[in-house]
């Protein structure tokens, strides 16, 4: 049917004519409420938003000289940051002659590990960058 008579079926029955396909010959229209089709969308959006889960990544520090105490308070707040379902780097910056070292602090990676294995995964091997040591913790999936 024509433009103009589609319109006076929408004008009368107080709905919209939307146009579905506008390229195709002839144009595919519609008759809908188009004010409460868009407030649907939008509602169907925000729902799809607040069941959305955001990862961050937390970052833990470590020294190459930490103790066994120290060591345990971060492997807890690693255990907090995993089973919250956030992703945890840990890093250790090498000082001075520490640098001729990196082995012991690749053995602190190891152990940190050990302590947190329950609760994440390693995603990335401990690797040495310049002056940093660093590895990429996951949670375990559920």
């Amino acid at each position: 049917m024509s433009a103009r008579e589609a319109q006076a079926i929408a004008d009368e029955q107080g709905l919209d004519l939307v146009k579905i396909s506008p390229n195709a010959v002839p144009p595919v229209c519609k008759l809908m409420n188009y004010n409460k089709y868009m407030f649907e969308l939008t509602k169907k959006a925000k729902e799809a938003k607040k069941n959305q889960k955001i990862v961050e990544i937390k970052e833990i520090w470590l020294s190459m000289t930490i103790d066994v105490g120290d060591l345990n308070v971060k492997a807890k707040q690693t255990q907090k940051f995993l089973s919250q379902g956030n992703k945890v780097k840990v890093s250790i910056r090498m000082r001075g002659r520490q640098m001729a070292h990196s082995e012991m602090g690749l053995n602190v990676m190891t152990r940190f590990f050990e302590m947190v294995k329950d609760f994440g995964t390693m995603e990335k091997q401990p690797l040495t960058e310049g002056r940093n040591i660093w590895m990429m913790l996951s949670p375990i999936k559920a």
